[in-house]
């Protein structure tokens, strides 16, 4: 990937306002974010690592220009980002309490 390609991804701080699990799924969470004035719906799998109760109220770093998905037949339009993998991510967040919206440089 050269420069230009990563420069093109939109990293944003989006506030965790909503967290339920998806019917019919161990693993996906949709999650209703609140993004600067936007609101925006996120489905993730993280859901053996997190309960919906331990995310509302979370910072976390979102891309914010993917194009829109279906997973399990909901719509997610974006993607949290996360380290690690398998069984127990851990999601990656501001170190500091920011504005949400806020761009990640």
């Amino acid at each position: 990937m050269t420069y230009d390609d990563f420069a093109k991804v939109e990293l944003k701080v989006a506030k965790i306002k909503e967290a339920v699990r998806v019917e019919k799924s161990e693993k996906l969470i949709k999650l209703q974010l609140e993004v600067g004035e936007e609101e925006r719906q996120i489905v993730a799998g993280i859901g053996k690592a997190y309960t919906p109760e331990d995310l509302i109220g979370k910072e976390i770093i979102i891309v914010a220009n993917l194009a829109p998905k279906a997973l399990m037949g909901v719509e997610s339009h974006g993607m949290l980002l996360a380290a690690g993998g398998g069984e127990n991510p851990v999601l990656l967040t501001p170190e500091k309490e920011i504005a949400s919206g806020a761009k990640v440089k």
